[in-house]
């Protein structure tokens, strides 16, 4: 069993490891979405994450189907602030079409998510009203098949969103009725910084990006973290490849950093072991790779090379290029 910890102030205990949905429902139909969430519950996850937006507007429903079958053994995020796309039942209809072609051209996948992400971009201007917050909150309830979302987050919230916004009462008073188990915000780096500094409140969890390039903070905040590779392991990867610093490195951690899979795993480690109470989250479409990475909360020796690993990035990150982040 995948260890556990206490779920913010949801009064729920939930896996260390979390699944990210953003993929659900977007690159992937639906039985393939639904095989994946499944895969990544055998394999010991217990918390899977998901917004309004995912999938083209459908990765709510596609989970709420999956969650009518595990709902009691599971927790779930959810956010709101940033609609779902228009017509999506067209857009489904589009992907479809394209998923082949994708598939036989891969060069097109870049091009296919840049124009997701246009599709999926914050409005310079939102509503975050109470009306529009509440409209949200019953919206996912529906779709997740739930009566409780155990964790409501602000989706990309900035601090200029919240000072003076009263979405505070409106969500105090949701968490009050049973609605929602715990709220926060969901953001970069830079907003969670300033939210935390100006509306501490809102920001009771925070969830954003963390790497073994950012350091430890020392917040009284739950704390969820996703991304932990991406663009970064591939800095990493051509930093390594200098002869000299890969055997410097792999001497200090015990481990060959070369070997396929060793700095992915290590830097994972990595993420686990800095937020010893909060929530990783990770996202894989394949089996094997799910398997592999639920291991990663399990205890073992690895995790002193994986944090021995942290100590030379952070020792040498200004030395380390950053112009191969994507």
């Amino acid at each position: 069993m995948m260890p556990t910890i206490d779920f913010a102030d949801t009064g729920r205990r939930t896996t260390r490891l979390g699944f990210g949905c953003s993929s659900i429902m977007g690159s992937m139909g639906r039985r393939e979405s639904l095989q994946t969430l499944q895969w990544a519950f055998d394999a010991g996850v217990r918390h899977f994450d998901v917004a309004p937006a995912y999938g083209y507007g459908e990765a709510e429903g596609c989970l709420g189907e999956f969650l009518s079958q595990h709902r009691e053994e599971v927790t779930v995020t959810t956010k709101f602030g940033i609609a779902p796309a228009k017509n999506p039942g067209l857009i489904g209809i589009a992907r479809n079409l394209a998923r082949p072609l994708i598939k036989a051209i891969p060069a097109l996948k870049a091009k296919a998510q840049r124009a997701a992400s246009v599709v999926a971009a914050v409005p310079a201007k939102r509503d975050l009203s109470i009306q529009k917050a509440q409209a949200s909150l019953e919206s996912s309830l529906r779709n997740l098949r739930v009566d409780r979302i155990d964790l409501f987050l602000l989706h990309d919230a900035t601090a200029g969103e919240v000072r003076d916004s009263p979405l505070l009462g409106f969500l105090e008073n949701a968490k009050q009725k049973g609605s929602i188990g715990a709220f926060g915000v969901g953001t970069d780096r830079g907003h969670a910084s300033a939210i935390l500094a100006e509306s501490p409140a809102y920001a009771r969890v925070v969830q954003r990006e963390w790497s073994v390039f950012d350091g430890v903070e020392d917040i009284d905040t739950f704390k969820i973290h996703h991304r932990s590779l991406a663009g970064n392991r591939r800095r990493l990867e051509r930093y390594l490849a200098s002869e000299d610093i890969a055997k410097r490195w792999s001497a200090a951690t015990g481990t060959d950093l070369r070997a396929p899979g060793v700095l992915g795993e290590l830097m994972m480690r990595a993420a686990l072991g800095t937020n010893p109470v909060g929530i990783v989250l990770f996202s894989s479409k394949d089996n094997a790779h799910i398997r592999s990475n639920a291991l990663l909360a399990e205890p073992s020796a690895a995790n002193a090379k994986a944090m021995e690993l942290y100590r030379l990035v952070q020792a040498e990150a200004d030395q380390i290029p950053t112009e191969f982040t994507v």
